[in-house]
């Protein structure tokens, strides 16, 4: 069995010592989180965010970055969640912004607005197309791509950038090739990391890894996760974002429609395999999709030998 084999290939040949090396070898890597969270849009959602964020600081991730709503349409809230957790606890928020909905220079001032604030990271993306809108359109006088945007938010001031990687290409693009282009514009027009969509296949993911390396990409291509809530849920996400669903994670959920229980352990049992399989292959950074829900989050990190109290690399206090 090789070292990238699931552990549930061929159970029959592997002793004792041999499952607990494979089960606990994540938690002798130095691995490193962040976690992404929505804005509220309601008070129940904003005590279940704050919920969330609380059972999750004591992990101490790298960052937590707060998404921003298509066209704006959570700005406010997005400012007010960010500079509640720089105000209410010791992490490190990364605020979203997109090219949706405003010219450059509002852009420009909501980003030095949060540099104001104390934010120095930001999430750029281009962002999805407004509510009925068919496609992305770039406003007047707007910033059209993401590559722009982070050249304009470098101009603004020194943040640090994050920007998305599509390990299957964006649904826009033209081809991989174009994609990776594009990656490798917004990289040198200053970014620093990559956050990928969510996948489901390894595979892709270090397939796509090895293309931006050869790209010339050298900075971390750093795996989204996400812990399945909901199947049928992801379905239509996927189908709206171009994201493959394999055959193998259908026939687990089968059945599972009534049964959340059963679908909470069988979510965070593909998520540790993911990330194990992901370690094994030289994978040192995860950002986690967290859907405003700390559980299977903590869980997933809990396996990965990431506890609270224990200090991740590169992770500093506010």
């Amino acid at each position: 069995m090789s070292e990238t084999d699931s552990i549930f290939d061929n159970p029959a040949v592997i002793s004792n010592d041999r499952l607990g090396a494979a089960v606990c070898a994540p938690a002798l890597s130095q691995t490193s989180v962040s976690f992404e969270f929505f804005p509220p849009t309601s008070d129940k959602i904003a005590v279940q965010l704050w919920g969330a964020i609380v059972r999750l600081a004591p992990l101490k991730p790298e960052f937590v970055s707060v998404t921003y709503g298509a066209g704006g349409s959570t700005r406010e809230r997005t400012f007010d969640t960010v500079q509640r957790i720089l105000r209410d606890t010791d992490l490190i928020p990364a605020a979203h912004l997109t090219c949706v909905g405003d010219s450059r220079g509002e852009v420009d001032d909501a980003a030095r607005r949060y540099w104001d604030a104390g934010v120095r990271h930001v999430v750029a993306l281009r962002g999805d197309p407004p509510e009925g809108a068919d496609k992305f359109e770039a406003p007047k006088d707007g910033y059209a791509y993401a590559s722009d945007l982070v050249d304009g938010l470098k101009r603004v001031a020194d943040f640090e950038i994050s920007v998305a990687a599509y390990p299957e290409g964006h649904p826009e693009a033209t081809s991989l090739e174009n994609d990776l282009d594009n990656l490798k514009r917004k990289i040198d027009a200053g970014a620093s990391r990559a956050m990928t969509q969510f996948f489901f296949d390894v595979d892709l993911f270090l397939r796509f890894r090895d293309r931006a390396a050869a790209a010339g990409i050298d900075v971390p291509i750093v795996p989204g996760i996400l812990p399945v809530t909901n199947y049928a849920r992801l379905v239509d996400f996927s189908a709206r974002c171009g994201a493959s669903l394999p055959e193998w994670l259908a026939r687990l959920f089968d059945g599972l429609d009534d049964d959340p229980e059963t679908r909470r352990l069988i979510s965070g049992w593909v998520a540790i395999e993911q990330c194990r399989r992901l370690i094994a292959n030289g994978v040192r950074d995860f950002h986690f999709y967290t859907l405003n829900r700390a559980e299977l989050t903590r869980a997933i990190c809990h396996a990965l030998g990431i506890r609270a109290g224990l200090a991740l690399p590169g992770a500093t206090a506010q």
